[in-house]
C-alpha cells in the first residue's frame, strides 16, 4: 500500500472512532470562614459530616475552596466577592450574621447557605423561614434569642451581686438586639448592667484588666463567633483574673470556664451541610425551609465553681445537660 493510501486510511478510521465522553466539571463549593482552619476544625468535620449524608466527599466528587477572615470581620465583603469570582456552585456561610450578610451582598444569583445563631427574617436575610425566597437559606442555632438567659443563670449563681457586667462585640449586627433583650432581663430581675466591648485580642485583655473598676461580680458573653470561637482563651483568662462568667459555646466550660448556655453548634454546621448537599443535587434555596436548632445546651463545671469559692444551686445543677466533675 502506498504512503498516500495509508494516510487517508488513517484518517477516514479516525473520523468514524466514537468521540471520548467528556467528564462533567466537579462542583465547587465557596466556604467563607469567619475565622481559622484551626479553629474551626470540629465545626468543619460537622460540615463535612453533612455534605457525605448526602452523598458527597471532598476531592472525590466535589471540590471546597475556603477564604478565611481570621477573626476580622471587615475582610468577609472582599472574601465572599472573591468566592463569586470563581463562579462557585454554592457558597456555604457558616458563621454567624457577619458571614451571611457578606454573602448576600456579594451574591446575587449563586445560592448561599447560611447558619447563625439569630433571627435571619429580623436581620433581613430572608423573606421568612418556612419560604425564604431568593437564593438564601440555612440554618439558625437561637444562640442570639437565649442571651438573656444567660444572665439570668448568672444572677441564680450570683443572687448578690448588683452588678453584672456584659460584653458584646460592636462589630456585630446582632449586638444592638441582644444588649437591648439583656437591659430588658436585667430590669426583671433587679440587677445593675455594665456594658463592655471587644471585638480584638487586646480589647478582651482590656475587659479584664479593668474589671475591678467595673464592681461586677460576673461576664455576661453575648452571642458572637468571635467569643465563641476563642473558649480557651476565654477559659484562660476568667481563670487568671477569677471572674465567673458565661458564654454561648459548650467549649467554654469544657475549657475549664464556669457555664455555656447556647445551641448545638456541631448539629447547626452539619445540617448546613446536607443544605449545600441537597442544592447541589439541584433544590432550590428558595424551596428549603430555614431550620431552628431547637436543642439549646446549659454546661456547668463544678471543678471551676469550687475553685471561684461559689456555690451552684441544687435547681440549676439539676437544669443543666451536663455538669463537668
Amino acid at each position: 500500500m502506498r504512503r498516500r493510501e495509508v494516510i487517508l486510511l488513517f484518517g477516514a478510521t479516525a473520523l468514524t472512532r466514537p468521540a471520548r465522553a467528556q467528564q462533567p466539571a466537579m462542583p465547587v463549593i465557596g466556604y467563607l470562614g469567619p475565622e481559622s482552619p484551626e479553629i474551626y476544625a470540629s465545626r468543619l468535620r460537622a460540615f463535612r459530616k453533612g455534605l457525605a449524608e448526602v452523598g458527597y466527599s471532598e476531592d472525590r466528587n466535589v471540590a471546597i475552596a475556603f477564604r478565611w477572615a481570621e477573626g476580622r470581620y471587615e475582610r468577609l465583603p472582599a472574601l465572599a466577592a472573591e468566592l463569586v469570582g470563581q463562579q462557585v456552585s454554592v457558597l456555604a456561610a457558616p458563621g454567624g450574621a457577619p458571614v451571611a450578610l457578606a454573602a448576600k451582598t456579594a451574591a446575587a444569583h449563586i445560592p448561599i447557605v447560611f447558619e447563625m445563631g439569630g433571627d435571619p427574617v429580623a436581620l433581613g436575610v430572608v423573606d421568612s423561614l418556612s419560604r425564604p425566597g431568593g437564593n438564601l437559606t440555612g440554618v439558625s442555632s437561637l444562640s442570639v434569642e437565649v442571651s438573656r438567659k444567660r444572665l439570668e443563670f448568672l444572677h441564680e449563681i450570683l443572687p448578690g451581686a448588683p452588678v453584672i457586667a456584659v460584653v458584646a462585640n460592636p462589630t456585630s449586627p446582632t449586638a444592638p438586639l441582644q444588649l437591648g433583650n439583656l437591659q430588658e432581663a436585667a430590669g426583671n430581675i433587679g440587677v445593675q448592667l455594665q456594658i463592655l466591648q471587644a471585638s480584638t485580642e487586646a480589647e478582651l485583655e482590656a475587659v479584664f484588666s479593668d474589671l475591678p473598676k467595673q464592681r461586677a461580680g460576673g461576664l455576661v458573653f453575648t452571642s458572637d463567633p468571635y467569643f465563641a470561637n476563642r473558649s480557651q482563651r476565654l477559659a484562660d483568662l476568667t481563670r487568671r483574673h477569677r471572674v465567673p462568667a458565661i458564654t454561648q459555646s459548650r467549649d467554654f466550660p469544657l475549657a475549664g470556664g464556669l457555664m455555656s448556655y447556647g445551641g448545638d453548634f456541631e448539629q447547626s454546621h452539619r445540617d448546613a451541610g446536607i443544605y449545600v448537599g441537597r442544592i447541589l443535587k439541584g433544590e432550590k434555596p428558595a424551596d428549603l425551609p430555614v431550620q431552628l436548632v431547637t436543642k439549646v445546651e446549659l454546661f456547668i463545671n463544678l471543678q471551676a465553681a469550687i475553685g471561684l469559692g461559689i456555690t451552684v444551686p441544687p435547681t440549676l445543677m439539676i437544669s443543666a445537660d451536663r455538669v463537668i466533675e
